[in-house]
């Protein structure tokens, strides 16, 4: 392992048993090859909800967090009851997922989040989701271009960035458009997040940091778009460039302590 290199941390989704495989802890490829490409050392993790002890030890050896798309975050995440047409979910990533993005919230390491690690953010931090935009959201165009019926790299509407942000400075471009596989979206923002972009239909697509620690969140999918669109590669390098800077500054201090480890924010 070279010195530059980054531990990014994965944290994985549960699959139940079938009739022929046991039940498993898994996570898409497509991540890991894109995180690699990009210089990263991917750490799958473990929905180790009931052994936060062996995720802190997990967590400490990362340099940054990576959060990718998945099934619905169970609204009991942020305090509101389950409507018909929210999706299955998966509690235990979601505490996981909460749990470790308030510890790198807290130590200020780098975070990517996409998609549904988008919206974890900003559960995290306090806000609130929409748990189905067609229902909810009124206003909203079509967000739900689900791979079953589109290709996963289909730009399906534009975004508009943020002046001033990050990812405004990032992009280098006011408007650009990006895929969309998604059916919930950020109701009430988290408490020290600001938006750097949003739809046509005024939701917000992408979220990040009030201060100068990285974190960004972003609504589509741009592990799909790092082939064709330079400005996703640049998300990817950056990410990987602010991990590094972390795992070199982390190696010449010592860690915090963290006696007291829990859920709650």
């Amino acid at each position: 392992m070279q010195a530059s290199q980054a531990i990014i941390g994965i944290p994985t989704q549960t699959q139940e048993a079938t009739a022929t495989t046991p039940r498993a802890w898994v996570m898409s490829q497509q991540y890991v090859h894109t995180l690699t490409r990009f210089g990263g050392i991917p750490w799958l993790i473990p929905a180790l909800a009931d052994d936060l002890t062996t995720l802190r030890a997990i967590y400490e050896q990362m340099d940054g967090l990576f959060l990718a798309g998945g099934l619905d975050i169970d609204p009991s995440a942020y305090g509101e009851a389950r409507h018909h047409l929210c999706g299955e979910s998966d509690p235990a990533r979601d505490e996981v997922e909460l749990t470790l993005a308030r510890w790198a919230i807290e130590d200020r390491k780098p975070i990517l989040a996409i998609c549904r690690g988008f919206q974890i953010i900003n559960v995290a931090m306090g806000g609130t989701l929409y748990q189905d935009l067609s229902f909810q959201y009124p206003q909203a165009i079509k967000h739900d271009y689900f791979p079953t019926r589109y290709a996963r790299d289909l730009l399906s509407h534009s975004i508009e960035t943020v002046p001033g942000t990050r990812l405004h400075r990032l992009f280098g471009v006011p408007r650009l458009k990006v895929n969309s596989m998604h059916h919930q979206g950020i109701k009430t923002l988290g408490r020290g997040l600001v938006p750097s972009a949003y739809a046509p239909d005024g939701l917000i697509e992408a979220i990040e940091s009030a201060d100068d620690h990285f974190l960004i969140g972003v609504q589509w999918h741009p592990e799909e778009l790092v082939e064709t669109d330079p400005r996703m590669r640049r998300l990817f390098t950056r990410f990987m460039q602010a991990a590094a800077e972390y795992r070199a500054h982390k190696r010449t201090e010592t860690p915090p302590e963290h006696p007291d480890i829990r859920l709650s924010a």
